[in-house]
């Protein structure tokens, strides 16, 4: 079992930044694909942004690219997502979640196995 604890949300201006953390049970961390995905009011939850289990590759949504950027600790069973350049439309809930079979190019909700409780990012204009 996988338990994930997101931290970092907030209320920032436009152009501002955020850290988000993600904090990971379990023993075999470092072997998971980690993701961020963000849901906004009614709206579907849309994938954002993730890391390989060694540390060495990401990928992201087009909407992010250049702005944000994913990383991961594993020696402290953490990932992070740190935002820049924020805009109104990067407001909604933040979620961590992970893939225990380790695989690449995940981008869909149904491709994660496991998944925290959210965290709220708003950007006031």
């Amino acid at each position: 079992q996988v338990q994930l604890v997101e931290s970092g949300g907030g209320l920032v201006q436009a152009g501002g930044s955020l850290r988000l953390s993600c904090a990971a049970s379990g023993r075999t961390f470092s072997t998971y694909t980690m993701g961020w995905f963000r849901q906004a009011p009614g709206k579907e939850r849309e994938f954002v942004a993730a890391v390989a289990w060694s540390g060495s590759s990401r990928y992201y949504a087009d909407s992010v690219k250049g702005r944000f950027t994913i990383s991961r600790d594993n020696a402290k069973n953490a990932v992070y997502l740190q935002m820049n350049s924020l805009k109104p439309e990067d407001t909604a809930v933040y979620y961590c979640a992970a893939d225990q079979r380790g695989l690449w190019g995940l981008r869909t909700v149904n491709d994660y196995n496991y998944w925290g409780q959210g965290t709220q990012v708003t950007v006031s204009s």
